[in-house]
């Protein structure tokens, strides 16, 4: 029997972010700016040099949805990339990558990137959890100490080598692809780990409220318990009855 699969392919080029600005994509990196907010700021800050940052560092343990993105659907992830480098005339790319990241992606990563601008960068080990803030990210591709910036300015105005720069997150990205390509149902994915039934990386409605998501996976506990949101180190707490 054989089975024919459509290849992914390249969209032409991306004109405007009405597709975006319809899907109402909030960014998946934690701070939830509108994705096409940020794209058009970048778009209209008058500079000869633009950049585009993959921000993949993922630092909080207990975290893993960016590491199955690029196991599973990387191809995507880049294509999300190329199409803001081609919106916005980027001069290069940089995908900012965990250490471990790199060592299992790189060969992986440099081939997808071909044709494109695109640098593969390791994430120092000492860079710790402070060198996934985007601030920090910049800084330490400059080779600068990895530590926040001020804001203002931020960095769609100001951002690497003080010049306007897109930094998104890994699923942000995968999902700017799939709109993009008519392919976004309004999903995101969530790490599911602690005291359950089933822990892993699942792709959930973004519209679902955490208990919803719990019984859905089959991770709702039969005792008394709380979640905390946002990494196994940090984040905010709920008890079973929020």
């Amino acid at each position: 029997m054989l089975r024919v699969l459509k290849k992914i392919t390249q969209n032409k080029e991306m004109k405007n972010l009405s597709k975006i600005k319809k899907a109402n994509l909030l960014g998946r990196g934690g701070a939830c700016f509108p994705t096409a907010l940020k794209w058009d700021m970048v778009k209209k800050t008058k500079s000869e040099d633009k950049y585009v940052v993959c921000n993949a560092s993922e630092g909080e343990p207990g975290v893993k949805k960016d590491k199955y993105l690029f196991e599973h659907h990387a191809e995507e992830v880049v294509g999300g990339m190329k199409l803001a480098i081609d919106f916005l005339g980027a001069k290069k790319a940089y995908i900012y990558l965990n250490p471990k990241y790199y060592t299992k992606f790189k060969p992986k990563l440099e081939k997808l990137c071909e044709g494109y601008p695109f640098e593969i960068f390791k994430k120092a080990h000492t860079a710790g959890y402070i060198g996934g803030e985007e601030t920090s990210a910049l800084n330490h591709l400059e080779g600068k100490k990895v530590e926040p910036r001020l804001k203002p300015p931020y960095p769609p105005i100001n951002g690497l080598f003080n010049k306007p720069t897109l930094i998104n997150n890994v699923e942000t990205f995968y999902d700017v692809y799939l709109i993009e390509n008519d392919k976004y149902e309004g999903r995101r994915f969530v790490t599911i780990n602690g005291d359950c039934h089933e822990r892993g990386i699942y792709s959930v409605d973004e519209n679902k409220t955490i208990e919803e998501i719990l019984k859905d996976t089959d991770n709702y506990p039969d005792f008394n318990f709380f979640v905390q949101i946002g990494g196994d180190a940090s984040g905010s707490v709920l008890n079973f009855e929020q």
